[in-house]
Order: structure tokens, then sequence, then C-alpha cells
């Protein structure tokens, strides 16, 4: 100047102040670029590759670890006993063995957000409707999936036959209890995108479910477990699906018409990308044995943006593209 004095300097914040001011504008600043590289430095198609460390809870019959980012949860799989006596609601014969296990309720998830996991939980607060949510999510897909084979769980007994009318039948097996696996799942980190991670760490342990030989001793009228670990029998899984769920962020608003709106998928999105988004989809997708995939499940949650033509784009890309077979 020429009275010897500097102007000042424009008014500016850290990127870090910015994203906490104004979240929205932020996330669009980022996606408007030609490169459309998000916050967090990965591209709009780009997942985090998980870690898996499966055996990590000690007394369990199976349990895992998985970190994927900032999220990092951990699953544990504790195999009880019922009597077949005890069974309020036996299964009629003619049930399907598909339906065996929803028929029971022999799978229980439970799902718990630790204190100081994020943020938003605190010492203190309530349990909030995220974790009642995704503990029905993940109930939801392990009966839609029939992942586990109903006769895994079942501790069947040959039976002499006692029938008078019918002298020439030989002995039969019977069922005398079923396993019921307790399944719970605890976020120790989170960053976004719980149910893929927990839904992963789920199959993980899953996976490493060992349950023990088990048979009914007619003379105690009990059923006992043999020590011997090498007896013991792991989960045969039918098949391993695939969760992959994704953000929808707009710029739609009432002041601009849909013309004007620019829309956005984010894959696998972070704690601050879902706090800004208002859509998501979750897609879940199994490999057969013969290579082929099919669609398991579609879940949508909030938003207008995701039409039949995009879920349509999205699916064959999430088919053909190499992200299923890497987090799988």
């Amino acid at each position: 100047m020429a009275n010897g004095t500097t102007a000042s300097s424009g008014l500016s914040f850290p990127r870090e102040t910015f994203a906490k001011l104004t979240p929205g504008p932020y996330l669009h600043a980022h996606l408007k670029q030609p490169s459309s590289i998000r916050p967090n430095g990965r591209q709009l198609d780009e997942h985090r590759i998980p870690t898996v460390n499966a055996g990590s809870l000690t007394h369990s019959n199976g349990s895992a670890v998985v970190r994927c980012g900032d999220t990092a949860i951990v699953c544990g799989v504790r195999a009880e006993i019922l009597l077949a006596s005890d069974l309020p609601h036996p299964p009629p014969d003619d049930l399907d063995d598909d339906d065996l296990v929803e028929h029971l309720g022999i799978l229980v998830p439970n799902v718990e957000l630790s204190t100081g996991c994020s943020p938003a939980h605190l010492p203190g607060n309530p349990p909030g409707p995220l974790a009642q949510s995704l503990t029905y999510r993940i109930l939801a897909l392990l009966h839609s999936s029939d992942i586990i084979d109903p006769n895994d769980l079942r501790i069947k007994h040959l039976e002499a036959n006692t029938d008078e009318d019918l002298p020439d039948e030989g002995p039969r097996q019977v069922t005398k209890a079923y396993w019921v696996l307790y399944i719970d799942i605890l976020a120790i980190a989170l960053d976004g995108n719980a149910i893929d991670t927990a839904w992963t760490a789920t199959m993980a342990a899953f996976q490493n479910t060992i349950l023990p030989k088990a048979h009914w001793d007619q003379d105690r009228e009990m059923i006992v477990c043999s020590p011997r670990l090498a007896e013991a029998t792991g989960l045969r899984l039918r098949d391993m699906p695939v969760a992959s769920t994704s953000a929808i962020f707009t710029t739609a608003s009432p002041l601009k018409s849909g013309d004007q709106a620019e829309s956005w998928v984010l894959a696998d999105p972070d704690g601050f990308e879902e706090d800004v988004c208002a859509e998501t989809l979750t897609v879940v997708l199994v490999s057969r044995r013969d290579g082929t995939k099919s669609l398991l499940r579609v879940e949508k949650s909030g938003g207008a943006v995701v039409t039949t033509d995009l879920l349509a784009r999205y699916y064959q890309y999430w088919v053909t593209s190499e992200a299923h077979s890497a987090l799988a």
C-alpha cells in the first residue's frame, strides 16, 4: 500500500475445519473435480480391502477380527445345545431343511457398538437404533442366504424300533438336540460401513467355527460331548456371500430441479461420507461353485436418486468387476 501497510490476507480454514463446518460443500468440492477423488483419497468405486484375523478369541467355538480402514469389528461364535424335547414348537415333519434354521431360531446374532468406538458413542449414552438395525440385517442375511447346512446343527441318535405295529422296521435316526449358534458382534472402532465389516467378520468366524462331536447317551439320557479335538468338525458353508454398500451423494434440493442436480455413488463409504449422504445401497452377491454370481439381496435406505436403471448398472458393474473377488 502507499502508506506502507500491507493488505490483509483472505480468511482461510484448514481442511479439517472446512470439513466440519460445511461437510456437504467440502465433499462436493472434491467430487466435482475432473478426477473425482474423494476426501479420503479413494476413487468413487474403490473399496477398502479388509484384513482378517481368524481364531482371535480363545474361549469361543469360532472367532474373527476384521479391520476395514478405521472400522474394526470382532465376532465370536458360541455353540450351545438345545434339546429337542425342550422345543416349545417342534418342527413339523414336512418342514424343508432350508427352513429349519429359521423356524427354530438357532442362529442368534447380537451387535454391540462399544463405548468410544466412534464420536457418536460416548460414555453414558443409551444404546442407539444402529445396533438393533445391524442385528436385524445380519439375521435377515443369515436366513436368506442359507449358508449353513442344517445337518451340521443336528445331534442325531440311532434309535431302536419300538413300534409293535411295524416289527420289521429297523432302527431309525432321530434328532435329539440342536446346536444353537450365538453370534456376538462387537464394534471396536467404527468409521463407516458397519454392515459390510460385520458381515465379513461373521463369515470369517463361521469358517473358523469348530463343533465338538456330540452324541446322545441313552443310559444317562443326556447329550455328551467328546473332549477330543480330533473328533470335532467345522461348519460346512454352502456359499460365501459378499456384501457391498455404497452411499449416494447428491446436490438435489428444493432449489434445484432434477436436471440441475448431480449425483455420485461412493463405494464403501467412511464415517464422514455416511454423515453427509442421505441414501445408501447394499448389494449382497453369492459366488457359486460353477463360477457364476447371483444376486442374493438388495437393501436401499433413504433418498430417491437410485432408480431401477442405476441399480441395474451398479449390479452389472459389481458382477463384472474384480472388487467382488478381492473382497471374497
